[in-house]
C-alpha cells in the first residue's frame, strides 16, 4: 500500500539543497557513517591503495586529435584538479609521452579563488587555435564558457564568455557561434535547459545575438552545430522534444528545412550521405525499416523527397548496433552481440556500401574513436573486459593491423578469477543475462560475499569493463561481482529498453530480482551475503528492489539516486525524464509509478536491509534531496541507514580522484562489514 497522492512530506525541507538547517542536517549524517565506515579494520587499506590506483600516472591517458595536436585531461596527486595539456602522435607512441601544460586548473582555482571543475572543452575545426572551455564550479551540470586562445596560452577578456548555465555552444567560423544559454525570463524549459538557439558574432553583445530557433517551454531543450567537412558542410539546429524525441532542421541563411526523420530516430550526415538509426518501426515509400536498424541515402536526395535507403545494419534477437564512427573514408560499425562487441567496416565506393568484417577481439568490449573524422582513417580501437587491463590500439580503416599505444597496468592479479555469463528468467519468461567475476576456486555454498551491480534505463549498455577500484577492494577482498544486463538498458537494442518504460518499468525490477534469485538459486550467494548496487536511475533501481524484495539482499548501496518518484519531475532536470517514467501528476500514470516509487514504499513495519546511500551536494541532475529525504524517513521509521553526502562533485559524485577514492573506500568498506 502506497502513500497517496495527497499526504503531506515533512521532509520537504530537504530539498533546499544550500538550506542552513538542511546542510547541518547532511553534515550530522555524513560525522555518523564516517565514524562507523572509517573505524573498520579494511577502510585504511582500501583507502590508501584506491588513492594510489586512482592517481597511478601508469593511467591511460585518453586523448582527442585537434589539428596537429593529442590533447588530454589529466588529474593525479599532484594535480587534484587536473591540467588540461598535450602531445603530439609520435610522442604519444613513446612508453613516456612528453606533455605540454595548455592549463592548469588547480592554479586557475587558486588564483581565481573558485572551485573549478573541469568541464570539457569545444575547439574550432581543423586547428583547434580557438577554444570554449567549459568549467563547472564544484561539479554540477551548470558550467560557465570561456574563450580560450591556444596561440597566448590566455583566456580572451572580450571573446565569447558566458555565466553559469547548462550551455550548448559551437563553432561556425572563427568570429561566429552558436550558443543556447539562459537569456533571461522565458529562455529555458521545464527541465532546465536552454529553448532558444542564437548566432553570436564576435565583438557584440550577447543580447545582440539574434535568434535562430526558439523550442516550446515544455521541450527538452534545444542545441545547434555545424559539419566541417568540406564540400559537404552544413549546419543544423536540433530541437530536443524529449528524452527520445527530437527534429533536426538544416539551416540555409536565414532559412531552415526540417529533415523528415521520423521523431524517435536520430540522424546526422557523413559527408554526402544522411545516416539514420531507428528506435521503432518506419513505414515510408512501400517499404518498412525494423526497429533498430541503420539505414543511409544520399543526403540532398532525402531533402528533395527520396526514400531510397540502404539498409546498413538489421538487429537479431541476439545483437544491436552500439555504435556507429566514421574516419574519412569509412563507417565502422560497432555491434553489440550477446553483450559482446564486433566491429564491421562499411565503405561507400561508386554508390554501393561495401562490408567487411574487422579481425578484432573477439571478447569483452570495444570502443572505436576516430582521430579525425574529416581528414585521417586512424582510429583509435580500446580493448577491455573484467581481468584483463584495458589497452588503446592505433588501427587504420581498410585493414586489421593495429599497433598498441598505451594499456593500464594490472592493478590486480586476475590469475585467480574467472568470469561466466549465466542466464536468469525473469517473471513473464524473459532470458535475462548476466556477467559473474569470480575466484576459480568458488565453493557454491551461498556463504560468498557477491555485490549485484545493474542501470535498467535510457539504452545504457553495461558492458565488461576492467575497473583496479573492483579488483582492488572487492575481488581481492574475496568479494564476488556480478553485472546483470536488465531491461531498460540498450544491450539488445531499442526493443530492450522500450519494454521496460513508463507502464512497464516493473519488468526492470523483475529481472534485477531474478538474476539475485538465479545467484541464490546456483548458491553463488545467499541473502545473507548478497548485496546490491546502484547509482542514479540505478539508485532507483536498487530502492525499489529494496522495498519490493528485501528478504533476498543484506546490503544496499543507493549512488546519487531517483526515490521519490511523486516529486522527481519537479526536481532540477527531472522533467526531462517523463518519456523514461511517466508524468506523476497525471493520475494514471502515478497509478503505477506510485506502485514500485520507493520513498512512498517504504514501511516502518518491515525489515529492510541496511543501506548506505551517496550522494553530492553539487548534483543540479537528480537532486539530493531524493536520497536526503529517503534517509530521513527510513531513520524516523527507526531503519538502520547511512548516509554520506559529497559536498562537491555533481552526478559523478567526486570532483577529484582523492574524493572518487573516499566514495568508493567508504562503499566497499560497508559492502565487506555487511556481507562477510
Amino acid at each position: 500500500m502506497t502513500a497517496p497522492v495527497g499526504t503531506a512530506d515533512p521532509y520537504l525541507w530537504l530539498e533546499e539543497v544550500g538550506g542552513e538547517e538542511a546542510l547541518a542536517w547532511v553534515e550530522q549524517q555524513n560525522a555518523i557513517a564516517l565514524k562507523e565506515l572509517q573505524a573498520q579494520p579494511d577502510y585504511p587499506g582500501i583507502h590508501e591503495r584506491l588513492k594510489t590506483i586512482l592517481n597511478s600516472k601508469e593511467r591511460i591517458p585518453y586523448v582527442s586529435k585537434r589539428g596537429d595536436y593529442l590533447y588530454n585531461f589529466w588529474r593525479d596527486a599532484r594535480h587534484t584538479r587536473g591540467i588540461w595539456r598535450r602531445t603530439t602522435l609520435d610522442e604519444y607512441r613513446k612508453a613516456e609521452p612528453q606533455w605540454e601544460t595548455v592549463l592548469d586548473i588547480d592554479k586557475l582555482a587558486a588564483d581565481e579563488n573558485e572551485n573549478w571543475v573541469w568541464h570539457g572543452v569545444t575547439g574550432l575545426y581543423p586547428k583547434g587555435e580557438k577554444c570554449l572551455v567549459q568549467l563547472s564550479r564544484g561539479g554540477g551540470d551548470a558550467h560557465v564558457v570561456r574563450e580560450f586562445d591556444m596561440v597566448t596560452r590566455s583566456f580572451v577578456t572580450d571573446g565569447f564568455n558566458l555565466p553559469e548555465a547548462k550551455s550548448d555552444i559551437g563553432w561556425i567560423d572563427a568570429d561566429t557561434i552558436f550558443v543556447s544559454t539562459d537569456f533571461g525570463e522565458g529562455s529555458m524549459t521545464t527541465s532546465g535547459y536552454p529553448r532558444i538557439v542564437k548566432e553570436w558574432k564576435r565583438g557584440t553583445p550577447l543580447a545582440a545575438a539574434s535568434t535562430l530557433y526558439e523550442a516550446k517551454e515544455d521541450d527538452l531543450g534545444v542545441g545547434a552545430y555545424k559539419d566541417f567537412t568540406p564540400g559537404y558542410s552544413h549546419q543544423f539546429i536540433a530541437r530536443q522534444i524529449g528524452f527520445y524525441e527530437s527534429e533536426l532542421f538544416v539551416r540555409d541563411g536565414a532559412t531552415l528545412a526540417k529533415v523528415g526523420k521520423p521523431d524517435d530516430a536520430n540522424a546526422y550526415t557523413v559527408r554526402d550521405q544522411l545516416i539514420i538509426d531507428l528506435r521503432s518501426d518506419w513505414a515510408v515509400s512501400g517499404s518498412t525499416y525494423r526497429q533498430g536498424s541503420l539505414l543511409a541515402m544520399d543526403f540532398e536526395q532525402f531533402m528533395r523527397g527520396e526514400r531510397r535507403f540502404e539498409v546498413l545494419f538489421t538487429p537479431t534477437p541476439s545483437s544491436s548496433l552500439d555504435s556507429v564512427s566514421a574516419t574519412r573514408s569509412a563507417l565502422l560499425l560497432n555491434v553489440l552481440d550477446n553483450v559482446k562487441n564486433r566491429l564491421v567496416e562499411l565503405r561507400h565506393v561508386d554508390g554501393q556500401w561495401q562490408r567487411r568484417d574487422v579481425n578484432a577481439p573477439a571478447f569483452g568490449t570495444l570502443e572505436v574513436q576516430a582521430l579525425d573524422s574529416i581528414e585521417s582513417d586512424q582510429y583509435f580501437l580500446t580493448v577491455t573486459d573484467f581481468l584483463h587491463p584495458t589497452t588503446v590500439c592505433l588501427a587504420n580503416a581498410g585493414c586489421d593491423e593495429r599497433t598498441p599505444l598505451k594499456s593500464l597496468p594490472a592493478f590486480f592479479d586476475a590469475e585467480p578469477y574467472t568470469v561466466h555469463q549465466h542466464m536468469a528468467v525473469s517473471k513473464d519468461g524473459t532470458q535475462v543475462p548476466y556477467f559473474v567475476v569470480m575466484e576459480k576456486d568458488t565453493r557454491l555454498d551461498g556463504n560468498n560475499p557477491a555485490v549485484l551491480y545493474a542501470y535498467g534505463g535510457f539504452e545504457v549498455s553495461m558492458k565488461p569493463f576492467y575497473s583496479g577500484t573492483t579488483g582492488e577492494a572487492w575481488l581481492k577482498q574475496g568479494g564476488i561481482y556480478v553485472l546483470a544486463n536488465i531491461r531498460g538498458g540498450g544491450e539488445f537494442g531499442p526493443r530492450w529498453h522500450q519494454a521496460a518504460l513508463k507502464e512497464n518499468r516493473q519488468r526492470a525490477f523483475d529481472d534485477f530480482i531474478a538474476v539475485a534469485e538465479d545467484l541464490i538459486q546456483r548458491k553463488i550467494s545467499s541473502p545473507r551475503h548478497l548485496g546490491i548496487m546502484g547509482g542514479s536511475n540505478g539508485g532507483l533501481l536498487v530502492g525499489a528492489a529494496m522495498t519490493q524484495r528485501p528478504d533476498l539482499f543484506n546490503a544496499v548501496v543507493c549512488q546519487v539516486p531517483l526515490l521519490d518518484m511523486q516529486r522527481y519531475s519537479k526536481l532540477l532536470a527531472g522533467a526531462s525524464w517523463m518519456g523514461e517514467y511517466g508524468d506523476p501528476d497525471d493520475p494514471e500514470q502515478w497509478a503505477y509509478i506510485s506502485r514500485y516509487s520507493p520513498y512512498q514504499n517504504v514501511f516502518k513495519d518491515k525489515h529492510y536491509p541496511r543501506v548506505l546511500f551517496t550522494t553530492s551536494t553539487r548534483d543540479d541532475r537528480v537532486h539530493p534531496g531524493h536520497a536526503r529525504k529517503m534517509v530521513a524517513r527510513m531513520k524516523g521509521q527507526g531503519h538502520d541507514v547511512l548516509y554520506w553526502e559529497n559536498t562537491e562533485g555533481g552526478h559523478a559524485g567526486a570532483a577529484n580522484n582523492d574524493q572518487q577514492a573516499q566514495m568508493w573506500a567508504l562503499t566497499y568498506t560497508f559492502l565487506l562489514k555487511q556481507l562477510n
